[in-house]
């Protein structure tokens, strides 16, 4: 089979999974990430509303619906027409190299550990890669170019969470890949669970709530410690920006990339190049070439 066949075979493969998780035929039943997206997003939302921390926000809020389609097209659109297909390119391309076999390269074999460790284990592993892959896109110019469309949110909503570059997914997903070879044996479902999670936090850390969580804030990402990382004036200690952490703030404060001076929640969103920035979806799409010419 050559890599158009390949190509078109995932995404396929993935088109009929899509329709099976919209027409509620998935296997098992919770494994139905479309569903769940959108229950997520309307729980937090209704929360946002009962409950807001900038109390004089619109219920639909500026970019609300340009960030509801940015949902939707980089969780599934975007899989649907490439990612599927690069995704299947890159497995079998780490396949070959590996004459085939992926686990030879574990460092670590889970399946001796109880179900609750190898989920705990994963998703430390999961969250400090990204971690690490969002530094970048803060301190290497042309990554920053693709971020800029997660920072060009001005006004803080649970959608805001999934506003970002198609390009980034790109990043992402190898580098997530090698954890999944570094890391053997471990149960299939709990890349779900991690999964999960992760949407989760991230949907309450760019809502319209005022969560700290207490002692927890210390390991946990939270909506008073996020929005610093969308201030749109840096300050001169984190010139590179600051508060990195996807679900956990730990690393942060590891590192030493933690920042919040005060309660953060009127400050101004964005960047300072703001007003030449694109406002529409294909505007933002197209921005980062368009900057590189």
């Amino acid at each position: 089979m050559n890599i158009l066949d390949q190509f078109l075979g995932a995404c396929r493969a993935y088109g009929n999974y899509l329709w099976k998780e919209i027409t509620f035929q998935t296997n098992p039943w919770y494994v139905n990430y479309f569903f769940y997206l959108i229950a997520l997003s309307l729980l937090v939302w209704v929360i946002e509303i009962a409950f807001p921390w900038r109390k004089d926000q619109k219920v639909f809020r500026k970019d609300f619906w340009l960030d509801t389609w940015y949902m939707f097209f980089n969780f599934f659109v975007f899989k649907l027409i490439f990612f599927a297909g690069l995704a299947k390119i890159t497995s079998t391309s780490f396949a070959k190299l590996l004459n085939g076999d992926t686990q030879v390269v574990s460092l670590l074999e889970l399946r001796t550990l109880p179900y609750w460790l190898q989920v705990v284990i994963f998703f430390l592993a999961m969250d400090f890669i990204q971690w690490c892959v969002h530094n970048l896109l803060h301190r290497v110019p042309f990554l920053w170019n693709f971020h800029k469309v997660h920072h060009s949110v001005e006004e803080m909503g649970y959608a805001a969470h999934l506003r970002y570059h198609w390009m980034e997914t790109v990043l992402y997903e190898p580098a997530k890949y090698m954890i999944l070879l570094l890391i053997g044996g471990f149960a299939p479902s709990s890349v779900f669970v991690v999964y999960y999670i992760n949407i989760a936090i991230g949907h309450f850390n760019h809502a319209n709530i005022n969560l700290d969580y207490g002692p927890l804030r210390y390991i946990l990402n939270n909506p008073r410690m996020h929005i610093w990382h969308h201030a749109k004036e840096l300050p001169p200690t984190h010139t590179k920006g600051m508060n990195f952490g996807i679900s956990l703030s730990v690393w942060d404060y590891i590192f030493r990339t933690n920042y919040m001076p005060k309660d953060g929640r009127d400050i101004q969103l964005g960047f300072p190049d703001m007003k030449k920035f694109p406002s529409s979806f294909l505007g933002q799409i197209i921005y980062p070439i368009n900057k590189k010419k």
